[in-house]
């Protein structure tokens, strides 16, 4: 009997290398360096290489030791990539979104903005190879890792790509919560007549939602994709996972499009009010001329009778 293997996340300890595992086919792992990995052959298991997309050494394994069609290295490589996937012999070349954060040692002091970021994916029986820039940071793949350090994680490749899928589309849930939150607040600041910064705001969040829901929309149809393949080593189990992905992220793109018509009614508001301000700041004018009308008609009317 195999002894249970757990390992601690050693993150980028190789240049290029974010990390190397070894599934035990039990829920945990084991950590490998470059040359365990160039020695690794699909009877030792199943592998997951995490690389940075845009750094040489990375670029170098793709190309020359990944064992890569060249076309399927040049996509693995490629700049900049919209949601799809292509099945490829028995093996699934992906392009997915991911939510980009801050590391850990920046969460306390702020994040930027986060946005759509792409994670570039080869997957098949024996091995999942995930690739993003350097300057990006997934914690959807780092959830992972922590769970297979924890002997809690995925023990075959269909299971840890359905689980990359899952917690991708996860850490869509706080943006879509934080844009909602801010079109509630600036639904009471035009309600209380403090509209004066709204409308850019009001502009940058419509903006933002249309641009989620660009990537969005074919990354659903990318994974619906994945749940209809018939690689024999996605399970129905893992399909299953695909499918409940797929419908949450349905949801999803509804609450942008829901978002994105909120914004256009809180503009809407917004303009009706700033015109009504308009008319009463043009109404004191008339109202004083009205009275002097009658004021003067008042005057006149001993001389009328």
């Amino acid at each position: 009997m195999h002894e249970q293997v757990m390992s601690v996340a050693n993150y980028g300890a190789e240049p290029g290398l974010r990390f190397a595992v070894l599934l035990d086919g039990r829920g945990g792992c084991r950590t490998l360096n470059m040359e365990a990995v160039r020695r690794w052959t699909p009877d030792d298991g199943v592998v997951w290489l995490h690389f940075e997309r845009d750094h040489p050494a990375a670029a170098g394994w793709v190309t020359t030791r990944g064992g890569f069609d060249p076309l399927v290295a040049d996509a693995l490589l490629q700049e900049e990539s919209r949601p799809r996937v292509e099945s490829i012999d028995d093996g699934l070349l992906i392009i997915l979104r991911s939510v980009c954060a801050a590391p850990p040692e920046e969460e306390k002091a702020g994040s930027a903005e986060i946005d759509l970021v792409p994670l570039h994916i080869w997957a098949d029986e024996h091995r999942l190879v995930t690739l993003r820039d350097s300057g990006h940071y997934i914690t959807a793949l780092r959830d992972i890792r922590l769970a297979l350090d924890k002997c809690k994680g995925p023990r075959q490749t269909g299971e840890l790509l359905a689980l990359v899928s899952e917690k991708l589309v996860r850490d869509l849930e706080p943006v879509l919560d934080t844009m909602d939150e801010e079109v509630d607040e600036l639904d009471e600041l035009i309600f209380h007549g403090e509209a004066s910064e709204v409308r850019e705001r009001l502009k940058q969040l419509r903006r933002r939602s249309v641009q989620l829901r660009r990537y969005l929309a074919p990354q659903r149809d990318a994974l619906n994709r994945i749940e209809h393949d018939d690689a024999p080593w996605l399970k129905e189990r893992d399909k299953l996972r695909f499918r409940e992905v797929i419908d949450k992220l349905m949801r999803f793109i509804e609450y942008l499009d829901a978002i994105r018509d909120r914004t256009g009614r809180a503009d809407l508001s917004r303009r009706s009010q700033r015109g009504a301000r308009a008319a009463e700041a043009a109404s004191p004018p008339l109202r004083a001329a009205s009275a002097l009308s009658r004021t003067s008609a008042r005057r006149l009317e001993p001389y009328r009778t």
